[in-house]
């Protein structure tokens, strides 16, 4: 799978991440394989389900900012909600998001590992 490919499995907006990393897909390539090492869903998963919600918080803040950063359109979006619910010290809705943010981080996780 191409680094274009991945994009497009993942529903991510490869023109954006094109432009911000100067059009260089040795650089898109770098950073997106860097994800698979990337410890914030574990962390907001287990900080989420053991109560902590400032962790929880910090955690959903770093997971959203790196979507966005690589252009994961669909994992940055309930992540940023989510970081937002967590912020205001709630958790309501909480658990319908992780459900979304958990697809969508195995689905880029998945297409991620099948990259060339």
């Amino acid at each position: 799978m191409t680094i274009k490919e991945c994009y497009e499995a993942i529903g991510g907006d490869y023109e954006a991440v094109y432009q911000r990393m100067m059009k260089k897909d040795s650089l898109i390539m770098k950073f997106t394989k860097k994800f698979l090492n990337d410890t914030s869903y574990k962390s907001l998963k287990d900080n989420l389900s053991g109560g902590n919600i400032e962790e929880a918080f910090r955690a959903a803040h770093t997971l959203k900012g790196v979507a966005q950063n690589l252009a994961f359109e669909k994992l940055y979006k309930p992540s940023s909600d989510l970081a937002e619910i967590l912020r205001a010290g709630s958790t309501e809705g909480a658990g319908e998001l992780m459900e979304i943010i958990t697809k969508e981080y195995e689905k880029t996780i998945a297409a991620i590992s099948e990259l060339e």
